[in-house]
């Protein structure tokens, strides 16, 4: 809401973009820019509560990167919305997080961004977006070396510190394979 001379104002949110494909890049960022992410606990929870949210509401996750202040999530509706996804996700963590560290509020900044994923071009430029993620934020210097998103789930599943939660198929398929996937992740 705002205020105009006296006067009280509702401004609507901007609805968000269907996507046809039901997949959509879903960023969220910890509120102010805080950390998200305090320890290794701290993801290894966050990446449970996908695990136990993508049971419940039977959507998928084609890749996703955790970085301590934000969150990237390329994932395909299901049996619920990505509103609905979110809503459970965030609830879900917030409410373990400020239980752990003795706080309360809000964690996250704002509601979700979301971009429908609709041409298979996109979905490759995600998948390399989210993966180099931590490259190009100088943390690493090859996706491979971050222990925190799905790149390994590509590569090496059986690595995979959450195992099951990224489903490969769709990424693998649209870029040729394994191999094809490590040299595009690796272009700049």
């Amino acid at each position: 809401m705002r205020k105009f001379s006296g006067e009280l104002i509702t401004i609507p949110r901007v609805a968000r973009k269907i996507s046809e494909s039901g997949i959509y890049h879903v960023m969220v960022r910890g509120v102010n820019k805080q950390s998200i992410f305090l320890d290794m606990e701290d993801y290894l929870r966050f990446l449970r509560t996908l695990s136990e949210i993508k049971k419940r509401c039977e959507y998928t996750i084609h890749a996703y990167c955790l970085m301590d202040n934000h969150i990237h999530l390329l994932l395909q509706e299901g049996a619920a919305t990505v509103g609905h996804i979110m809503q459970r996700i965030g609830t879900s963590y917030v409410k373990w997080h400020n239980q752990k560290y003795q706080r309360v509020g809000h964690l996250f900044q704002n509601r979700f961004l979301s971009e429908a994923v609709d041409s298979d071009s996109y979905f490759q430029k995600l998948l390399r977006y989210i993966h180099q993620n931590p490259v190009k934020a100088a943390m690493v210097s090859a996706c491979g070396d971050y222990p925190w998103s799905s790149y390994s789930d590509y590569i090496t599943p059986e690595h995979a510190i959450e195992p099951g939660l990224a489903d490969t198929r769709l990424g693998l398929d649209v870029l040729g394979g394994a191999e094809q996937f490590v040299e595009f992740c690796s272009q700049l």
